[in-house]
């Protein structure tokens, strides 16, 4: 069965992702260029990046499929902020990819894109950082989440009052 909303439980993987790959590729980068990989072995960063974009892709339509439902609680101009920072992120994950798969290449060209592929993992993050603040800005800031809850929650002092008469 799956989650109900489905959004929040994916969209963990591409920015998980997004911490992980830039310190993969630094090391696979530096143990390439030191002789102690091939330029093969950079197709394992390749692979996390193509599984980074696709579930990034599967956050943003998740997301989409539940925007009216939270629109009815937030502010439509905040749940659009959150999804333009997540569109950016796949454009910049989406180039990265390109750059990082041109790490495959041979000699100089492999080795300039395996360098630039580096630098654009650490864009991917910074703009993994802009779309999960924004979510997270939604759920905690705005209550993106009450979107979801049939009743409203009890306070905690209305908790402890309840247990005090017990």
């Amino acid at each position: 069965m799956l989650p109900d909303p489905l959004h929040p439980a994916i969209v963990h993987l591409p920015i998980a992702l997004a911490i992980l790959i830039p310190g993969l590729a630094l090391l696979g980068m530096v143990l390439i260029l030191k002789g102690f990989l091939p330029v093969r072995a950079w197709g394992v960063v390749v692979l996390l990046q193509v599984l980074l974009l696709g579930s990034g892709w599967l956050a943003l339509e998740t997301g989409e499929d539940q925007e009216e439902r939270v629109e009815r609680i937030v502010a439509e101009r905040h749940i659009e902020d959150h999804e333009e920072a997540a569109e950016r992120f796949l454009l910049v994950a989406g180039l990265g990819l390109l750059v990082l798969g041109a790490g495959l290449l041979p000699e100089r060209a492999g080795t300039t894109a395996r360098v630039v592929g580096v630098l654009g993992a650490f864009a991917v993050l910074a703009a993994g950082v802009s779309v999960g603040h924004s979510g997270g800005e939604l759920v905690y800031k705005h209550g993106a989440a009450s979107a979801y809850v049939d009743a409203p929650a009890a306070s905690g002092v209305e908790l402890s009052a309840r247990y005090e008469d017990d």
